[in-house]
C-alpha cells in the first residue's frame, strides 16, 4: 500500500515567516511535542505557543533508525489545518528521509531536517536540494554517538544543524554534556546565519551552557509539555536565558 496522501493544506499557510532564516530574536525556543498529552494535541500546541514558543518541534519515528514510533504526516496535516500561523520544525528520524519530504512539505511543514545516519553524502546532498525545491529550510541532524566529524562535508548545505543531547528516540533521557563539545566544534565551522539547535533533555539548568557553547535553537519536551499550562512561559523565559534580566 502507498502512502496515504496528507489533508490539504490553505496555501497561504506555507507563506508564514521562517523564524529559522528570519529569526524575530534569538535564541529561539521550540517546544517539543514528543512530549504533549497526544489526547489534546492541538491545545497543547496553541499553550506552547501563548506561552512564548516560537515555533514546534516535530519528531518522526519509524521505529527503525530509532527504538520507537512517533507522529507522521497526516497528524502534521491535521495540526497545520488547525494552527495555520504555527511553524513546525519536522525532525525525522527515519531510515529513508528522501520518500518523505514532498509529504511532509504538503502537510505544512516549513523546515525538514534528516539524519545523517539514514543517508549516505552524495544522497544526502541531493536530498538537501528536493527539501530547498519544496520551499522549506533543511537541516542535518547528528545522534548523540555519532562523531560531529562525519557531517564536515555537509554544513555548508545547510540551514541547521541538530545536535542530539542524546541518543535519538525518547522524550525523557537525561542530557548529555559532550553535545557541548559537538555544539563548538560546528559553531567554529558554520556562518552566524546557520542555526544550531539542540534537542534531548534540554531544560533550564542547560539553557545557559548550550548558549554560550554556540547553539541558538533549543528544543524543549519534557520541560516545556511536563508542566502545568500556567508554568510553560515561565519556563521557556528561563530557556531563552532572560531569567535574570
Amino acid at each position: 500500500m502507498g502512502l496515504r496522501l496528507p489533508m490539504p493544506t490553505h496555501p497561504e499557510s506555507r507563506t508564514i515567516s521562517n523564524p529559522l532564516t528570519h529569526p524575530p530574536r534569538l535564541p529561539l525556543v521550540a517546544p517539543s511535542i514528543l512530549a504533549a498529552d497526544y489526547a489534546r494535541l492541538g491545545e497543547e500546541c496553541r499553550s506552547a505557543l501563548e506561552a512564548g514558543g516560537d515555533l514546534l518541534h516535530y519528531d518522526v519515528m519509524d521505529g527503525h533508525l530509532v527504538p520507537n514510533l512517533a507522529l507522521g504526516v497526516d497528524m502534521l496535516a491535521s495540526l497545520k489545518a488547525d494552527l495555520p500561523e504555527a511553524f513546525f520544525d519536522v525532525h525525522l528520524m527515519i531510515e529513508r528521509p528522501d520518500l518523505f519530504a514532498k509529504p511532509f512539505a504538503d502537510a505544512g511543514a516549513g523546515h525538514l531536517t534528516f539524519h545523517i545516519e539514514a543517508i549516505d553524502g552524495d544522497n544526502a546532498r541531493a536530498l538537501i536540494d528536493t527539501i530547498h525545491d519544496l520551499g522549506m529550510s533543511v537541516g542535518l541532524a547528528i545522534d548523540g554517538p555519532t562523531p560531529i566529524e562525519q557531517a564536515d562535508n555537509l554544513l555548508a548545505h545547510v540551514d541547521l544543524v541538530l545536535v542530539m543531547a542524546i541518543r535519538a528516540g525518547f522524550a525523557g533521557q537525561a542530557f548529555d554534556p559532550a553535545a557541548l563539545d559537538k555544539i563548538r566544534y560546528v559553531r567554529e565551522r558554520v556562518p552566524a546565519t546557520t542555526r544550531i539547535e539542540v534537542d534531548g533533555g534540554v531544560g533550564p539548568g542547560q539553557a545557559s551552557a548550550l548558549l554560550r557553547a554556540g547553539a541558538d535553537v533549543l528544543a524543549a519536551a519534557s520541560a516545556v509539555f511536563r508542566v502545568s499550562p500556567d508554568q510553560r512561559a515561565s519556563v521557556i523565559t528561563q530557556l531563552r536565558g532572560l531569567e535574570h534580566q
